[in-house]
């Protein structure tokens, strides 16, 4: 119960616990009490180890404020006498102090220090004059957009493949969430904003675009003039007719802050 204390290395409580259970082993007759004096003996034991090994960590651990205090003292500033004079100017490193700790340093460290360049080696062969290359002439501005590379051609068909995919997959989901509960209207910022990134939510807003552009999906005002979507060839089998009435595009501002 006390081993936290019995650790510590200012207490005395082990060597009092130990001093007690001598006094109580006086008065043994029987194995029971035996046995328990036998097994206060290995954990006492055990404790003495524990403390002894804390003991001798921390009598070698490396104290760096210790080693700077006397490492100013060999350079030549006395500590004491600082603390003593507060009112003169003092704290500098005398003007030989480093050498001071250059010679103490020579008598521990007498290997001379390797020869190293600092920008490499020394190349001998002269470097090597590259080729001039001579520049094209400009095309004109049609026959540039006629030689787009065919790599840079591909990486945007497949970013527009991506893109319909994307917004496809939208579209299911929202087709999903209305037949499932068709009275209950869907809130425009619940389908679209993502609470773990406002990247996300810009772009799902910007794949809706589509929806909405389309016609496949349309958004409205509810009683409490928040904006509902919901897609406009679910509606109980009838089809949407693109041509019936006008569609209304809008842009949508969302700074982080309103995301948040």
């Amino acid at each position: 119960e006390n081993r936290e204390e019995m650790l510590n290395a200012k207490s005395n409580r082990l060597t009092e616990a130990l001093e007690e259970a001598n006094k109580l082993f006086d008065e043994v007759c029987h194995a029971r009490e035996a046995a328990l004096d036998a097994q206060f003996l290995v954990l006492a034991s055990n404790l003495g180890k524990e403390k002894a090994n804390e003991l001798q960590s921390e009598m070698t651990a490396f104290d760096s404020a210790t080693f700077a205090e006397d490492l100013l003292t060999l350079m030549g500033i006395n500590r004491t006498e600082i603390e003593e004079n507060d009112g003169e100017p003092c704290g500098f490193l005398p003007s030989d102090a480093w050498q001071k700790i250059g010679e103490e340093a020579l008598k521990h460290l007498r290997r001379a220090p390797t020869f190293h360049y600092m920008l490499g080696s020394f190349k001998s062969d002269p470097p090597v004059a590259k080729q001039r290359i001579e520049r094209q002439k400009k095309a004109s501005r049609g026959e540039a957009k006629r030689a787009m590379p065919a790599q840079l051609k591909k990486m945007e068909e497949s970013h527009e493949e991506a893109t319909e995919k994307e917004v496809e997959r939208i579209l299911g989901i929202l087709q999903t969430l209305f037949e499932n509960d068709p009275d209950t209207p869907i809130s425009f910022f619940d389908f679209v904003i993502d609470p773990n990134s406002f990247a996300r939510t810009v772009e799902n807003m910007f794949h809706v675009s589509f929806l909405i552009r389309d016609g496949l999906a349309e958004i409205k005002l509810d009683d409490d003039e928040l904006p509902v979507i919901e897609p406009t060839k679910s509606r109980k089998g009838v089809e949407y007719n693109q041509e019936s009435g006008a569609r209304n595009q809008v842009v949508i501002s969302l700074t982080q802050q309103e995301w948040k």
